[in-house]
């Protein structure tokens, strides 16, 4: 029975520190078993998305060594099996970076098809069509994605839709493919950019990460190398939203602004100050927020994991928001959540028309993915009374000590495990 309990009223204020972005570290921890050399990985945020990926590589024969928290030295060397079907891997979406990493350097892979937050249809078929335009023969059976090919050769892909996952499956096949691979429409998101930058690190000859048209130079083999992920965009940006829904003071640090100006334009808009320096943001709200629209994009338009933040921001504007949801069909499933606090929200197909209310109140609620889970913490955080959240098992999957960062600035929030625990907390906060 691991929850949150929060008692709301308190607004942020001090210094946060942001670690290292998951989405990176989960295509690049996968990557890093593409060479036979030993290869040294820093700041990996310490989440359970990351654990179980590092717990996949070992189980098909990699070694992993933990130097530190945020610090893996890993070798792919003594990879012999192919087929991944660890329980633990279903459970995150992350997964199929493993098909393309075991495919580009051993012509050959077998994945569980991957699990992840029911946020909506997140297809696997413009990996397909990018593996088959390298060679590749892929089927899907009983429960697996099977890849293999007697060499990969270089091919020209266009995505259909812009697609992080795929762009960076790909992009990891192609690097050991013989000649020239051409993504186009490929995403631009900074983690993509952050692997291509691991993979050149490694000998990979990549140009155009962070354009819609990147090309690979397939190259013989990778080497090994040392690199440090860039700081997590959008657990950053959950912080920045936690000021604002708090009437909070809060300086982010260890960022990059450039990833974070979509949701500083959005906090401006609403009536935030932000101010950036070389790799902090500062987020202040002192006077009542007000109301706008937002409709999530890929990079770099308004990111959609961090949608359920600025709904729940907008739940406390003057007037009326409208948010639009354009890249996941189900990511409002937490309104039911936050209307349970006091939200005024409606939600019509992939729109959500939000009255501001003038407070949360504290209630019991679960949380039903990862980004929804972090977005109803903040609410609890801004809400009157205390709130219990359930499923914390979601949040932890993308947020490295939450709770206890939260603590720092300021929040009454604790992680109980059992029902004396949230009774003596309750007493505690009165």
């Amino acid at each position: 029975m691991e929850q949150y309990a929060i008692k709301g009223g308190n607004p942020l204020v001090g210094e946060v520190e942001i670690g290292g972005a998951k989405n990176a570290a989960l295509a690049i921890l996968a990557a890093s078993i593409m060479t036979d050399e030993t290869v040294l990985i820093e700041n990996v945020p310490d989440v359970r998305d990351t654990n179980v990926m590092m717990q996949a590589i070992e189980s098909i024969g990699g070694i992993v060594e933990h130097l530190d928290r945020h610090t893996v030295r890993i070798s792919g060397k003594s990879i012999t099996d192919l087929v991944i079907e660890d329980d633990f891997i279903k459970k995150i979406r992350a997964s199929y970076y493993l098909l393309g990493a075991l495919l580009g350097k051993h012509k050959k892979a077998q994945v569980t098809l991957p699990g992840g937050c029911n946020i909506g249809l997140r297809p696997i078929d413009q990996h397909i069509k990018g593996f088959r335009a390298l060679g590749a023969d892929v089927r899907i059976e009983h429960g697996f994605i099977i890849a293999e090919a007697e060499r990969l050769r270089g091919g020209h892909i266009y995505m259909d839709v812009v697609t992080v996952g795929a762009t960076i499956d790909v992009m990891m096949a192609a690097v050991l493919a013989e000649g020239q691979t051409i993504i186009e429409n490929a995403a631009k998101e900074p983690h993509v950019v952050d692997v291509a930058n691991f993979l050149n690190s490694m000998g990979a000859v990549i140009r155009g990460a962070g354009t819609d048209v990147i090309r690979i130079k397939g190259v013989p083999k990778l080497h090994g190398t040392e690199y440090t992920i860039i700081p997590d965009q959008i657990e950053a940006g959950t912080f920045m939203f936690a000021a604002a829904v708090t009437k909070g003071d809060v300086t982010v640090k260890n960022v990059i602004p450039k990833h974070l100006e979509s949701i500083s334009a959005k906090l401006t808009e609403i009536g935030c100050e932000v101010e950036e320096s070389d790799d902090a943001v500062r987020v202040v709200a002192s006077k009542p927020l007000s109301h706008t629209h937002v409709k999530t994009l890929p990079y770099p338009g308004f990111p959609t994991d961090m949608q359920p933040q600025i709904t729940v921001a907008l739940g406390l504007s003057r007037g009326t928001s409208i948010v639009t949801e354009s890249i996941f069909e189900n990511r409002f499933k937490y309104v039911d959540e936050l209307t349970r606090m006091g939200a005024s929200i409606k939600v019509e197909s992939n729109t959500a028309i939000i009255d501001g209310v003038s407070k949360y109140t504290g209630a019991s609620i679960s949380a039903p993915d990862l980004r929804a889970g972090a977005a109803l913490v903040i609410a609890g955080l801004a809400a009157e009374g205390t709130t219990v959240i359930d499923d914390i098992k979601f949040i932890e999957r993308g947020y490295e000590d939450f709770h206890i960062k939260l603590q720092n600035l300021g929040a009454q929030i604790e992680r109980v495990n059992s029902e004396r625990e949230l009774q003596k907390f309750r007493l505690k906060t009165g």
